[in-house]
């Protein structure tokens, strides 16, 4: 898909918005959710995504809608932190098929790091264990703030 288009609610976290398919939640307010990714480049790779909005990138996203979105994600990526004492967290967010985006509904990647220890590529990696990812939840859930 290009950089611009028309949002699809079909695609996948729109599901999981509506509820038609499960996501193991680590954090949700009115305006955002974060759950984990369950083809992770690295253990605790947690998304980001906007739900009141129909964005299918950064650059569609409202203005408005910037600040909640942003407060999330280091909200997120500080709990990641504290929950997993990695050596670092990488925050990512692709725009447009060429860029290396998959899902078309805006979201940013919270991925920690250590040292030594390789990434796996972006939709690269085999699906989680499903009570390892709902374990991870849980720690990160309890480190944030």
């Amino acid at each position: 898909m290009s950089l611009t288009g028309a949002y699809d609610p079909a695609n996948v976290f729109a599901r999981m918005l509506r509820g038609e398919i499960p996501a193991t939640k680590v954090y949700e307010d009115a305006e955002t959710m974060a759950f984990m990714d369950l083809f992770p480049q690295s253990r605790g790779h947690t998304l980001v995504i906007p739900k009141t909005v129909q964005a299918r990138n950064f650059l569609d996203l409202d203005p408005a809608a910037v600040a909640p979105l942003m407060l999330t994600v280091q909200k997120v990526a500080r709990a990641v932190a504290a929950a997993l004492d990695p050596d670092g967290v990488v925050i990512t967010q692709f725009n447009g098929a060429p860029a290396g985006q998959t899902v078309f509904h805006l979201h940013f990647h919270v991925i920690p790091r250590w040292t030594g220890v390789e990434l796996k590529g972006h939709g690269q990696s085999g699906m989680a264990d499903p009570e390892e990812l709902a374990a991870l939840a849980q720690q990160i859930r309890a480190a944030l703030d």
